[in-house]
């Protein structure tokens, strides 16, 4: 969520240490999605959300230098915008790398469980579709490649934001459940630990073995 440079690059540094390898995010997928596939041993996939311009002046050329991938859950509305966020060049930038994937964080992050009480059924409907389609078609549009998962804003989804979602295009989306992916989990609902700077130590090491 919010990590000192400092911290991540020591992250990075256990990973290695321990023998764990960072894997794009398409290949997990690929292992899910194919049951006779084996997932990969002490795999770890690394996702970034929203897009503050530290990803690109701290977390790139760290990701350069130890040649990782990650994926970066987007939303496009802050984009060469908004004062903290990145933008379309430095975005396109780090995608020509070939180390870092562009994907879906919603146009402009609502919070769904606030948005339900405010509108309508109707509205609120349509203001979903409208976060799913505009930030897909505007993140290929931009930045090419396909734009197929999601990161739900703030960990929310049920049963009707997943149906939405898949009728968006989504394959994939995920929460903020802070335990390890297996074959049981939904594609709509994989879980993400939410790494803050106090994991560190031992305690960045407990989440490694699937701690809580």
């Amino acid at each position: 969520m919010t990590v000192t440079t400092p911290v991540f690059e020591a992250q990075l540094q256990t990973l290695q240490a321990r023998g764990h390898k960072v894997i794009p995010l398409r290949d997990l997928l690929g292992s899910l999605q194919d049951s006779q596939a084996a997932l990969a041993d002490r795999a770890v996939v690394l996702t970034v959300d929203d897009g503050h311009r530290t990803v690109y002046t701290d977390l790139f050329p760290l990701i350069r230098r130890h040649r990782i991938p990650v994926t970066l859950f987007i939303y496009p509305s802050a984009i060469s915008n908004a004062s903290y966020a990145l933008t379309w060049e430095q975005l396109a930038e780090m995608k020509e790398s070939g180390l870092v994937d562009v994907q879906s964080h919603t146009f402009w992050h609502p919070n769904f469980n606030v948005e339900r009480r405010r509108l309508p059924a109707p509205a609120y409907e349509r203001l979903v579709r409208d976060q799913f389609v505009k930030s897909k078609a505007i993140l290929e549009q931009r930045l090419g490649g396909k734009v197929d998962t999601l990161a739900w804003p703030f960990g929310i989804y049920d049963d009707q934001l997943m149906q939405w979602a898949r009728e968006a295009g989504y394959v994939a989306a995920f929460s903020i459940d802070r335990r390890p992916v297996t074959r049981a989990d939904k594609p709509m609902t994989l879980p993400r630990y939410l790494v803050v700077d106090a994991d560190r130590g031992a305690r960045f090491e407990a989440l490694l073995k699937g701690g809580r």
